[in-house]
C-alpha cells in the first residue's frame, strides 16, 4: 500500500480541497446567524449554494439576499472568492502572508492547478495574481457604485458593489439583488453593463494571459502564441455570439453583447432567458461549452482547446501542418483536446440523461441546458433549477464539481502506473 504522501498526488489535492471548502462552506451556510430569521434552508440547498459558489458556477436553488444574512452574504462572496482563484492559490498566498517558504511539494501543486510548465517564479506569479485580483475587484466594485446607489442606502450599495465586483471577476452569476431577478433591472444600465463585461473578460482570459499583457505593454507583436490564441478566439466568441445573439432574440446591441460575454461561464442575465428562441439557446450552449481561458476564473472546455480542434481539423482536410500565429501547434495537443470534448460531451450527455429520469417533466431543452451550465460553471438557466428535487441538485453539485476541476484532471485521479512496459504492434483500423 502506498504512503499517504505519495497517493495525494497534486490532482487529488487540488480535488480535496475544493470538497473540504464545499462542506465547511456549506456548513457555515447553515449557521443561525447566516440565514434570515423565518426562512428554512435545508442542508441540500445549502450544500447546492456552496458548490455553486466554490465551482463559480451561479446556478441558485434560493434566492441569495432573501435567504442569508449580511454575514451569509459576506461568507457566499468569500467561497466565491476561493473558488475563483482555486484552493492552491489562496493557501499559498496564506503561506506567504504568515512568512514562510512554499516547499517543493508546495510549488508542485499550484504549477498543476495553474498549468504552469515549471515551478519558477512561482513565489512571484502568486503575488502577483493576489494583486490582479485585488486591483480588478477593487475597480470594479468603485465603477458599479453609482448604478447601485440608486435606490439604496451607501453602505448597502457598498455592500452590493463589492459582491458584484467578487462574482463578475470570479465568473460567478450570483447576486444579492433580491427577488430572483438577476440584473434584469439594469438592463438599460451602460456604465454596470460594460463594467461587468469588462471583469468578466478579465477573469476569463487568465492570470497568465494578464500577467503577459502586462509584460509586453501590450504589444501583440511581443505576445506568445497562447496568449495570441486566447484574446483572438475570446473576441470572435464575443463579437461573433454578439451579432448572431442580436439577429435571433429582441435584445439591444448592449444586452447581445452582455449575454455573449455572460454566456461564457459568467452566467449574469439582463433579460430573462426563458423568452429566448431555439437558435438563441443553440447558441448560448455552444458559448457555455467552449467557456474561458486556461488559467482562468472560468470553465468550459477552454477557448485554447477549441483553437486546436479546429486548427487539427484544418490541417487534416488540407493536408497540411498544425500551424498559427507562425508557431506550429504541439502534436499532442490535438490528443488532448479532442480527449477533454469528449470527456465534456460525454458527461453533458450522460448527466442530461439522468437529469430526465430525475425528473420527468422535465423537457430535454431545458435538461441539456441545465447540465450544460452546471458542467461549464456558467449559472445560467431556463428556470428550472429552483423545482429541482434533491437527487437532480445532488446531481448537479456533482456535475458542478466535475466541471470546476476539469474533465480531463478528474480522469486521471485514479490513475496509479507511471507508464507501460510492454508496447504491441500497431494494427490496422478503418477510421471514418
Amino acid at each position: 500500500m502506498k504512503p499517504l504522501t505519495k497517493a495525494l498526488t497534486p490532482p487529488r489535492v487540488i480535488a480535496l480541497g475544493f470538497i473540504l471548502t464545499i462542506f465547511i462552506g456549506s456548513g457555515l451556510l447553515m449557521l443561525p446567524v447566516c440565514v434570515r430569521p423565518g426562512v428554512a434552508l435545508c442542508y441540500i440547498d445549502a450544500l447546492y449554494t456552496a458548490t455553486s459558489a466554490v465551482c463559480v458556477t451561479g446556478l441558485i436553488a434560493v434566492d441569495a439576499a432573501d435567504t442569508f444574512t449580511g454575514l451569509g452574504q459576506a461568507v457566499l462572496g468569500l467561497l466565491i472568492q476561493v473558488g475563483g482563484l482555486g484552493v492552491t492559490t489562496v493557501g499559498a498566498g496564506i503561506i506567504l502572508a504568515t512568512g514562510r517558504r512554499m516547499d517543493l511539494r508546495s510549488r508542485t501543486i499550484f504549477r498543476e492547478a495553474v498549468n504552469l510548465d515549471s515551478s519558477k517564479g512561482i513565489v512571484g506569479l502568486v503575488r502577483e495574481i493576489l494583486l490582479t485580483t485585488l486591483i480588478a475587484e477593487g475597480a470594479g466594485a468603485l465603477l458599479c457604485l453609482p448604478s447601485f446607489l440608486r435606490g439604496n442606502t451607501v453602505w448597502h450599495a457598498v455592500g452590493i458593489s463589492l459582491f458584484h465586483a467578487v462574482a463578475s471577476f470570479n465568473n460567478a452569476g450570483f447576486d444579492i439583488l433580491g427577488g430572483g431577478t438577476n440584473l434584469i433591472p439594469y438592463r438599460d444600465d451602460v456604465a454596470l453593463n460594460l463594467v461587468t463585461c469588462g471583469l468578466v473578460f478579465l477573469g476569463g482570459i487568465g492570470f497568465l494571459v494578464l500577467r503577459e499583457l502586462r509584460q509586453k505593454r501590450l504589444r501583440w507583436k511581443l505576445l506568445s502564441m497562447h496568449a495570441k490564441v486566447v484574446l483572438s478566439v475570446s473576441a470572435v466568441l464575443t463579437f461573433g455570439g454578439m451579432l448572431l445573439l442580436k439577429l435571433t432574440e429582441n435584445l439591444s446591441w448592449l444586452g447581445a453583447l452582455f449575454h455573449s460575454v455572460s454566456a461564457r461561464t459568467a452566467g449574469f442575465s439582463t433579460y430573462p432567458l426563458s423568452g429566448f428562441t431555439q437558435p438563441g439557446l443553440i447558441l448560448m450552449l455552444f458559448l457555455m461549452l467552449v467557456g474561458a481561458s486556461p488559467g482562468s476564473t472560468g470553465g468550459g472546455i477552454k477557448t485554447t482547446t477549441l483553437f486546436v480542434l479546429l486548427t487539427g481539423v484544418r490541417a487534416a482536410a488540407t493536408n497540411r501542418s498544425e500551424k498559427a500565429f507562425r508557431y506550429a501547434v504541439p502534436r499532442t495537443a490535438f490528443r488532448k483536446a479532442a480527449v477533454i470534448l469528449l470527456l465534456a460531451l460525454e458527461i453533458v450527455f450522460v448527466s442530461t440523461y439522468l437529469l430526465t429520469v430525475l425528473e420527468p417533466s422535465l423537457s430535454l431543452r431545458d435538461a441539456l441546458f441545465e447540465m450544460t451550465s452546471a458542467f461549464a460553471t456558467v449559472g445560467l438557466s431556463t428556470g428550472i433549477t429552483g423545482g429541482l428535487g434533491d437527487g437532480a441538485k445532488l446531481l448537479s453539485v456533482v456535475v458542478m464539481y466535475i466541471g470546476r476541476l476539469g474533465p480531463l484532471t478528474v480522469a486521471t485521479l485514479w490513475h496509479f502506473s507511471r507508464g507501460e512496459r510492454v508496447r504491441f504492434p500497431e494494427g490496422d483500423i478503418a477510421v471514418g
